[in-house]
């Protein structure tokens, strides 16, 4: 029952989209009908697979750079408060920075391959998961952080066994919205510069008014994007049972 909503949901707009092309005849290179671009999807599998594993290792290794970092991060605002007031600040101050206007310089100081778009991943990635997860650590529970002090908790053993659980779900809340935003990141990169990837094909279809295939590599694209959601999303909820919703 999980997936027939879903399955009805997209058979439902295949259909109206179908349905909008016959009634309006616009022309393919406007809007391709869906039966168009399931057949660029079959003649042009191979490639696509190839450029999606390309975009995909990409995305992978900027969500695990960008989650580390973050992480990192996040640890040493709330452990060290000198370092919070000079950090602090400059982060809030990136993000004032477009990371898309950054591209053309990723891609002049690393080259055409993985380098930049990984680069373009892990700065979308960086904030999201910093901000959640220091969110999470400053807002533990007084009421626990006296507790463990009276036990004689020293500031190592608070950090493992009662900041850090009392964070995970706001870790696991900024890891989703990475995840989202994750293959942004890696297509802004492949647009400014790229010799394989499904933001190189999109480019190159562009080029050519092959929107069909455009259509199609953003399909592969947005399966993809919602595979990897759905891998973390999976993931968060075996690493936080206890911070579950209630229906």
């Amino acid at each position: 029952m999980t997936l027939l909503r879903p399955l009805l949901v997209l058979l439902t707009v295949l259909a109206l989209w179908q349905l909008g092309v016959w009634l309006s005849g616009v022309p393919h290179f406007l809007l391709p009908s869906p039966a168009r671009v399931g057949g660029v999807l079959l003649d042009r599998w191979p490639e696509l697979l190839a450029n999606a594993w390309v975009t995909g290792v990409e995305i992978v290794l900027g969500l695990l750079l960008g989650t580390l970092l973050g992480c990192l991060s996040a640890l040493s605002l709330a452990l060290l408060p000198p370092l919070r007031r000079w950090l602090l600040p400059l982060l809030v101050v990136s993000q004032a920075i477009p990371v898309f206007a950054l591209a053309p310089l990723l891609v002049l100081w690393f080259g055409y391959g993985l380098g930049p778009k990984i680069a373009m991943a892990t700065l979308i990635i960086y904030f999201p998961v910093t901000a959640a997860f220091y969110d999470g650590l400053r807002r533990t529970e007084t009421g626990w952080l006296d507790l463990a002090q009276t036990m004689g908790g020293s500031r190592l053993s608070v950090l493992l066994r009662v900041r850090l659980p009392a964070a995970l779900p706001a870790l696991t809340s900024g890891l989703r919205v990475a995840a989202a935003t994750a293959p942004i990141g890696a297509v802004v990169g492949e647009w400014v510069g790229a010799g394989a990837g499904l933001g190189r094909m999109m480019l190159d279809a562009n080029g050519r008014m092959q929107t069909d295939v455009m259509f199609a590599a953003l399909f592969v694209l947005a399966l993809l994007a919602l595979t990897l959601y759905a891998l973390v999303d999976r993931g968060c909820r075996a690493a936080v049972p206890w911070a579950q919703e209630r229906n």
